[in-house]
């Protein structure tokens, strides 16, 4: 296609041109919508005036009547189309439910947390996010129980039946305890 830009003359002639076609074109349409009401007025019977008042009377409540029937299967149709609308909608619900969320993929930050924070807070402000340095340390404790043993951490273990040899002589120190105490012993 060439580069040429339309002058703005020929733009305005071919507006011009266009308008008037559209102008004649609407003025067609009028003329077929006249005759289309002379047709169909033509082909309707003449109206019948000789009644009197009771026969109009008569004749109106007709029209009511149907005008309220017409007016209830409208308002039945609109009742039908909105509670189908309601169980589109809900039915789309469950499907967003059933279907899930998708959640989008995470992109990889190549920032640590503290250049985070400073940031997000700015200059101004100190954060840190060692959390390593606010832990406390915690120190371990011997305790002895009833067959558990601390200190390796393997108790009597239902599963495999490992006990530990400090644990065992610690267990047999207290059955003798138990077998031997004078109150414990029974006649």
């Amino acid at each position: 296609m060439s580069d040429k830009k339309m002058t703005s003359s020929r733009r305005h002639h071919l507006k011009s041109l266009v308008l008037q076609i559209a102008f004649e074109l609407i003025e067609v349409e009028k003329k077929e919508a006249v005759q289309e009401k002379a047709n169909f007025m033509a082909e309707l019977p003449a109206l019948d005036l000789s009644g009197d008042q009771t026969a109009l009377v008569e004749m109106l409540k007709k029209l009511a009547q149907s005008i309220d029937k017409v007016d209830e299967e409208r308002y039945d149709a609109e009742s039908k189309v909105t509670k189908a609308d309601k169980e589109i909608e809900d039915l789309r619900m469950k499907v967003v439910e059933i279907q899930g969320m998708k959640k989008p993929a995470l992109k990889k930050v190549r920032m640590s947390a503290d250049a985070m924070l400073q940031a997000l807070l700015g200059t101004k402000h100190k954060a840190s996010m060692d959390f390593r340095a606010n832990l406390k340390e915690v120190k371990k404790e011997v305790k002895e129980e009833v067959g558990i043993c601390v200190e390796t951490y393997k108790a009597e273990n239902h599963s495999t039946r490992v006990l530990c040899p400090k644990c065992v002589l610690s267990f047999v120190e207290r059955i003798s305890y138990f077998i031997f105490d004078p109150l414990f012993v029974t006649s």
